[in-house]
């Protein structure tokens, strides 16, 4: 009886990795890719498309990049503190 319910387990477990599909490496449509993409056309020169400026808003630019459209954006994550008084 044990070995009638592994093998049905067994069995059971070959169906369900064959039914799914193969992992791939682009992961979520290949979005990062295009991220790479878009973070060297902006060390190039600066985005060559909407798609690339979209890209790079929501992912940021690489830092060291001196493009015109990723220098206003460089900073603005970063909220100065005021400093504590004692």
């Amino acid at each position: 009886m044990h070995r009638l319910i592994l093998a049905v387990a067994a069995l059971g477990l070959i169906m369900l990795a064959a039914s799914c599909p193969p992992a791939s490496a682009r992961g979520l449509g290949g979005e990062a890719a295009e991220v790479v993409s878009a973070r060297a056309n902006a060390r190039a020169g600066g985005p060559l498309s909407e798609r690339d400026a979209e890209l790079l808003e929501r992912w940021g630019c690489l830092s060291g990049t001196r493009s015109a459209f990723c220098q206003p954006r460089a900073y603005r994550r970063y909220k100065r503190r005021r400093r504590r008084r004692r």
